[in-house]
């Protein structure tokens, strides 16, 4: 029997703050769920820091996972996605933010929030997905970050209605909190 149909839980949201071990938590999870994975990453290489950033999560993957770099067209990538045992999609605070450059309306933004979500609750493969918490800090101080505060609460909690399980991570600890 394979993985798929063991496996009770489909789509697994997983939020937290920088730093917080998310992204460990996500790949050890992905992990157990099966050898056939593919990794599909929204960031992209723009200046040293973030190359460095992409370079040392590669080395942390290891050779088990085929990468897809989708900075902007997350869904259709989801939508036309081979056979996986599981695809693990990190990280939507940084697609929120490539789209944001790409769109002018919060209404669009909005729209490709709810392609992605439903991208995600119709996959075949068993998904993983990475967020950051934005919405536990201080309020920014300036339109432009308040806008991208505001989209990414919404596009977390659009993401967390739909998955099977959501889990907290806090402090290098993961915390189920749904499923």
């Amino acid at each position: 029997m394979g993985v798929k149909k063991i496996m009770d839980k489909n789509f697994i949201f997983i939020t937290g703050g920088r730093r917080s071990g998310k992204s460990a938590h996500a790949l050890k999870l992905a992990e157990q769920i099966g050898e056939k994975r593919l990794y599909i990453a929204t960031a992209q290489a723009l200046d040293d820091e973030m190359k460095e950033r992409i370079e040392r999560h590669r080395k942390e993957r290891g050779d088990g996972w085929e990468t897809l770099e989708e900075p902007i067209h997350v869904a259709r990538a989801l939508n036309s996605a081979g056979d996986y045992d599981v695809i693990l999609l990190d990280c939507l605070t940084l697609w929120l933010c490539n789209i944001m450059d790409d769109e002018e309306s919060d209404a669009k933004v909005l729209e490709r929030i709810g392609k992605l979500v439903e991208a995600c609750n119709t996959c075949d493969d068993p998904i993983v997905v990475i967020s950051n918490e934005t919405g536990s800090g201080i309020i920014p101080d300036n339109t432009m970050s308040r806008r991208f505060s505001d989209m990414a609460g919404i596009m977390n909690q659009k993401m967390a209605a739909a998955a099977d399980r959501v889990i907290l991570t806090v402090s290098g600890i993961p915390l189920t909190i749904k499923g």
